[in-house]
């Protein structure tokens, strides 16, 4: 075996972890808040992947990179913390304390349809005509799931949990909009965007004024996992799998898996209903996504005047 098929493969093996880990975190946000507040999972979450990043950092040897990264622009990296993780998190975590997981994971994956409205807008990216198909098609994925297939009725379980699962969307893709031009070690920017949140979430944990008391083993066992595997460790198997492959697309594709997964183990292991709507929705909003990728190959014709 070559070289290059070597670290195809190796790509392939990183993006499928990456994949069946996110594809388990529905499930643990739905375990752990069982017992912890969507404020108080955020702290504990966000204290375990500082120390997981810390680990990955110092692994790598760019634990020196850590200061001098966050001084080279403090405003910058204080505003993408207090984005996300503070404040997407808090909002997903509250969209999933609200709706069902099996409702709340699929609309939180239209975050990619809205990221190419906000780059249009931020980026001044031209939005192309397949671009505004996709749109169609994943919010009218989001409205199925949202309303259980009845668009007409147009009536929600939730009209805050699904208000805040599409907000949670628009965070997300800001997010990344602003992550754009950044030249930064990625790892050490979700790093620095846990330490800076890890002060106001400790503060709203401290405020909300709930009791630790009653949290069990299973409990500290799920907002751990959610800390290492939804914000941490996966991040960086991720990002290995894009260093290594020379095909990005058919790496990223993996990622399609995931909410079909996730959705088995919530039937499962929470015992979630998964309505038939859900899976209609979903497949809009993956098709919208799908489309969004397409390249449309254009011919040229050249006229030969004498």
């Amino acid at each position: 075996m070559n070289s290059e098929s070597h670290s195809e493969r190796s790509a392939l093996l990183f993006g499928l972890a990456a994949v069946l880990l996110w594809s388990t975190v529905a499930t643990a946000f739905k375990l752990t808040l069982q017992q912890f507040s969507p404020i108080q999972m955020l702290f504990v979450a966000s204290l375990v992947s500082v120390v997981v990043l810390f680990i990955v950092c110092a692994i790598r040897g760019s634990l020196s990179q850590i200061t001098s990264t966050f001084f080279s622009n403090p405003l910058y990296f204080i505003l993408l913390g207090l984005i996300n993780p503070l404040g997407y998190y808090l909002i997903l975590f509250k969209a999933y304390d609200l709706l069902p997981a099996s409702q709340a994971q699929p609309l939180n994956y239209s975050w990619a349809i809205t990221l190419a409205l906000m780059a249009a807008v931020f980026l001044g990216q031209k939005i192309r005509p397949q671009d505004w198909f996709a749109c169609l098609l994943g919010y009218l994925g989001v409205l199925v799931i949202a309303t259980k297939g009845d668009l007409f009725a147009l009536s929600f379980d939730s009209p805050l949990g699904v208000g805040l699962a599409l907000l949670s969307t628009l965070l997300w893709a800001g997010y990344w909009i602003l992550n754009a031009k950044n030249k930064a070690d990625p790892i050490i920017v979700v790093l620095l965007g846990f330490l800076v949140s890890l002060p106001f979430s400790a503060t709203l944990a401290w405020y909300e004024g709930l009791s630790w008391a009653g949290v069990d083993i299973h409990g500290w066992l799920a907002v751990s996992y959610v800390g290492i595997f939804e914000m941490g460790i996966t991040f960086v198997l991720w990002l290995t799998a894009l260093k290594k492959t020379s095909n990005t697309a058919r790496v990223s594709n993996l990622i399609f898996l995931s909410p079909f997964i996730s959705l088995i183990l919530l039937s499962q292991i929470i015992g979630e209903t998964i309505y038939i709507s859900t899976i209609i929705g979903l497949l809009l909003i993956l098709g919208g996504l799908a489309v969004q990728q397409l390249k449309f190959k254009t011919s040229s014709v050249r006229t030969n005047t004498n």
